[in-house]
């Protein structure tokens, strides 16, 4: 690809960022270009996970989750990370827990920041570890919080089975992201580690996008059934003060 091919990419990337939902016109209107021209750049970034075209009849394009998960790891500017990490201080100084950020990452979530605990007995996630949705309390929240479509495409493929306390039958998860949905944030006990419980919130934009989630983690000896309550409500108001954040 040439020097004025990879502009030319990248400019369609930040106008699909921009104005999303948008159409093939709209775009080649915006940059100057042919529509030919835009459309073969929207077909390359498509095959590498930047971008998505929405079903007919809309025939729009919008960011795909990989480009939130690349822009969040990003080490300069007001990152999702940036953003976070007052919240979730305050949220493991309440809870004394281990705290994770995750953002998506096709049907994946990304672990991009961690604050430890103090205790010796903790739940650990090296950054950059790649979770399946299914199966973890941050995935669960930000499926809960992702649209019906989301949810049906997710559904399509075999669900990642880590522990025999993973939700592996689509009814099972169904039923638990409707759960989610009512109480306001997830319960994960065992999905991914047994001896692991987590309790997670989606961040959402002002606009109700999900842009990742922040979880409480612990042993399950720890984190028991009379603390899940108080650990739930911390932490859906840990990820609502984040996501207004998102607005500023």
């Amino acid at each position: 690809m040439s020097t004025q091919s990879v502009v030319t990419a990248i400019k369609v990337l930040e106008t699909v960022s921009a104005h999303q939902p948008i159409g093939l016109s709209e775009v080649a209107r915006l940059l100057d270009r042919s529509k030919a021209t835009v459309l073969r750049m929207l077909s390359t970034l498509a095959e590498l996970g930047w971008v998505a075209q929405d079903p007919s009849p809309a025939h729009t394009w919008s960011l795909t989750f990989h480009a939130y998960a690349v822009g969040s790891k990003g080490g300069s500017g007001m990152s999702l990370r940036d953003l976070a990490l007052g919240p979730m201080s305050d949220l493991q100084l309440d809870t004394t827990e281990t705290i994770h950020l995750c953002v998506p990452d096709g049907r994946h979530l990304v672990v991009v920041e961690r604050l430890d605990t103090s205790h010796v007995l903790r739940a650990f996630l090296a950054l950059g570890t790649q979770v399946p949705m299914n199966a973890t309390g941050t995935g669960l929240a930000f499926l809960a919080a992702s649209p019906d479509d989301f949810i049906k495409r997710y559904l399509s493929e075999p669900l990642e089975r880590r522990t025999r306390q993973t939700h592996v039958e689509e009814h099972a998860l169904r039923a638990e992201i409707t759960t989610v949905r009512e109480r306001g944030y997830s319960i994960n006990e065992g999905g991914l580690n047994d001896g692991t419980t987590s309790l997670g919130a989606a961040i959402v934009d002002p606009g109700g996008r999900p842009l990742g989630s922040v979880s409480i983690s612990g042993p399950t000896s720890r984190i028991t059934p009379d603390k899940f309550s108080d650990f739930g409500a911390a932490v859906a108001r840990t990820a609502a003060e984040i996501g207004a954040k998102t607005a500023r």
